[in-house]
């Protein structure tokens, strides 16, 4: 009876949900000599898939242009499952917003990496997030507060 009380916390997989690359304007901007732009947008999400197991998704989309010319554009998800048990809860917002997030984020950098390494470009490598700062802001969005500032 006592183990129906302790909180309980456990990983139960790791998977890619979805990836897409796409190269619309090759191979003519190949060509290309100048450096492109490169723009990285993440985001979280967390849905409840059964009575304390959640999915906790991370997406990235990775766009490079030269101009206003695509060069690549890749969209990613990695997502895990987890059995979130008997936590209180004003601590499952941290949970699936800080803890999971960085647990999965790893696989979804290689996996991003790798996919546009194969596609024949430099690997773009997503930077270290501080997913705690990010939850932060999103809480002071959510709550009609000014974000605070985060510096790296």
């Amino acid at each position: 009876m006592a183990d129906q009380e302790n909180p309980v916390f456990q990983i139960q997989r790791v998977y890619l949900k979805d990836m897409s690359l796409e190269q619309p304007n090759s191979p003519a901007i190949l060509l290309e000599q100048e450096q492109p732009s490169v723009d990285i947008q993440l985001g979280v999400e967390a849905t409840p898939v059964a009575e304390g197991i959640f999915e906790v998704a991370v997406t990235a989309t990775v766009q490079t242009k030269i101009k206003d010319k695509t060069v690549f554009l890749v969209e990613a998800k990695q997502a895990g499952i987890f059995e979130i048990r008997n936590v209180p809860q004003d601590q499952m917002g941290p949970i699936m917003g800080i803890a999971c997030p960085q647990i999965v984020y790893p696989y979804l950098r290689g996996n991003v990496a790798d996919l546009i390494n194969r596609a024949g470009f430099p690997p773009v490598h997503l930077a270290e997030i501080n997913f705690q700062a990010m939850y932060e802001q999103q809480q002071a969005q959510a709550a009609g507060q000014a974000s605070p500032i985060i510096t790296q």
